[in-house]
């Protein structure tokens, strides 16, 4: 087998790991990874706007905008003037927010990052550049991704 076979197939794994580990969030929660993302976001941010919480979890803030649509009309999230600054509008959980996070599990990159970090300084560094360079060889530097590993649902979640 070339050594492009062997590593189309390590990043076939790799998607395949990702689609299941979506799969299984949405089944057990019935979120998608960027919604789980935005609502720990929301919960970590002490009274946090959409563009605070857009650039927290690094995605445009018209994504996240149409996900926090997405979770306030499930009840999940609330959306309240500021008492300040009326153009302001200030996001929370609300309690079923609370209750759904706080039983969700934990997102894959979670379990990626503690392996990630337990390696050498060195290897981190070979993997990192070797990722990037594989996302250069695909044209992919431009497009839109946030620091969690999921499949198709951001595209999911703007269509919706």
């Amino acid at each position: 087998m070339e050594k492009y076979e062997q590593l189309l197939i390590s990043l076939r794994r790799v998607i395949r790991a990702i689609d299941i580990h979506s799969r299984q969030l949405n089944k057990q929660s019935g979120l998608t990874g960027p919604q789980l993302m935005v609502m720990q976001s929301i919960e970590q941010l002490e009274t946090p706007l959409a563009k605070e919480v857009a650039k927290e979890v690094a995605l445009s803030p018209a994504t996240v905008t149409t996900i926090i649509d997405r979770l306030e009309s499930r009840e999940l999230v609330v959306r309240t003037r500021s008492e300040t600054d009326k153009r302001k509008v200030i996001l929370s959980l609300s309690e079923a927010g609370k209750a759904l996070l706080s039983s969700s599990p934990k997102p894959l990159q979670e379990h990626f990052i503690t392996r990630y970090q337990n390696l050498e300084q060195w290897e981190q560094s070979q993997l990192l550049s070797s990722v990037e360079r594989i996302a250069a060889m695909m044209d992919a530097n431009e497009l839109d991704a946030a620091p969690v590993l999921l499949v198709g649902q951001i595209q999911a979640d703007e269509a919706l």
